[in-house]
């Protein structure tokens, strides 16, 4: 279901833990997929932030199928989809 979304929203991704974290700073995104087999010490970042700034957080299993589904030929640990 959420490869399938962010495959859709290519356009109005942010790629990237960093990247993710900041736009979450900035209120530009609407929901945030984490891959669950990415580390945790950089996750755990981003989905203790998008929590607390009221940001929805969707889990999924593969980075490396989220990664393909962002159109990127490497794994990717977290995707914001833009507001």
């Amino acid at each position: 279901m959420s490869y399938e979304k962010v495959a859709q929203v290519k356009n109005n991704l942010i790629i990237g833990s960093k990247q993710t974290l900041k736009a979450i700073k900035n209120g530009e995104v609407a929901e945030v997929v984490i891959a669950a087999d990415a580390d945790q010490y950089v996750t755990s970042k981003v989905s203790q932030l998008a929590e607390k700034m009221n940001v929805p957080c969707i889990q999924v299993d593969s980075r490396k199928k989220l990664g393909k589904a962002c159109g990127i030929d490497v794994g990717t640990a977290t995707v914001a989809i833009k507001q």
